[in-house]
């Protein structure tokens, strides 16, 4: 089985690291000094819980066509990059090649299909936290390390999917197959979108903001209205889904942050566009008010091209 990691940052990194070191042959897509120190010192992983990794060589490129046709895309970049990375991965994508986004947000696939085709992709979901903590070092906080995938439409599970089960089984990655894949998708954006705008506006890991009874208020808000929206699109929630996902964020490690607070602090670009700002625009296109994500999003707006 070959897989192609399309965005070697700490989501890609890290779920491509361990399928390599199970004897997948991965091979990684980076760039600039993060692909250098790939090339010249491996890619490694820190993890106190789930344990350190170094793949060594790793089969590293910023040259997607060199690689060859794949089974498998992992698809990881960075939400505004979507359309530019799909096309630059076409020399990747055989007959039968499987492209799955574990990006953030709702919308990826309908974009990835527009331009691969919408028989190669299949609906993705990661459960981690990973960032780059220096070029070619990926440091993990907490310990779940969770993919969630399925095909859309009638049958969630398929021989490329049950293959790629087993491979990341064999790896030690948990895996889920959900009988609706979409529905599935927006159970995440539902505590992906409160997580990642309360954590940037406060500046703070989860531990603080899930203590503190006025961001915990802002957590719950922001989960609400994001099922407000689901609900008016016809996506099928349970009306327990904000009290489970809470209880989700009670039990993940105090020093677990969102991509997007770590974005903040290092002057990044932001996601927030395709997150909370999503859910302002679909809220205004559905009649339904979505005041308190109205009101993170134009908080955080300023930063949403960086500061560098």
């Amino acid at each position: 089985m070959k897989i192609a990691i399309m965005g070697t940052g700490g989501v890609g990194a890290l779920f491509g690291a361990r399928l390599a070191y199970a004897g997948t042959d991965v091979h990684f897509i980076a760039r600039g000094s993060h692909l250098d120190a790939i090339k010249n010192d491996g890619l490694r992983i820190i993890s106190p819980i789930c344990g350190d990794v170094t793949i060594s060589p790793a089969q590293a490129t910023n040259a997607p066509a060199s690689i060859g046709q794949v089974d498998y895309v992992l698809f990881a970049v960075k939400l505004w990059s979507t359309e530019g990375a799909a096309h630059e991965i076409k020399p990747l994508i055989g007959p039968e090649t499987a492209v799955i986004s574990l990006q953030n947000g709702v919308t990826r696939d309908q974009i990835l299909g527009a331009i691969l085709g919408s028989d190669h992709i299949v609906g993705g979901i990661s459960y981690v936290s990973a960032t780059i903590k220096e070029p070619g070092v990926i440091e993990q906080k907490g310990n779940t390390q969770k993919l969630v995938f399925g095909e859309y439409g009638d049958k969630s599970l398929s021989p490329r999917v049950e293959r790629l089960r087993d491979v990341c089984t064999a790896a030690g990655i948990d895996v889920e197959i959900p009988e609706n894949i979409e529905t599935a998708l927006w159970e995440k954006y539902v505590v992906l979108v409160g997580m990642s705008t309360v954590l940037a506006a406060a500046r703070q890991t989860i531990g603080p903001v899930r203590k503190n009874e006025e961001t915990r208020a802002l957590l719950t808000a922001v989960m609400n209205e994001v099922c407000m929206v689901a609900k008016k699109k016809g996506i099928n929630l349970t009306e327990d889904i904000v009290q489970k996902k809470m209880q989700y964020l009670d039990g993940v490690a105090e020093d677990v942050t969102a991509s997007m607070e770590h974005d903040l602090r290092h002057g990044n670009r932001l996601e927030l566009p395709w997150l909370a700002g999503n859910v302002v625009t679909m809220g205004k296109t559905l009649g339904v008010d979505t005041p308190t994500c109205s009101i993170l999003t134009a908080i955080l707006s300023p930063y949403v091209l960086g500061s560098h």
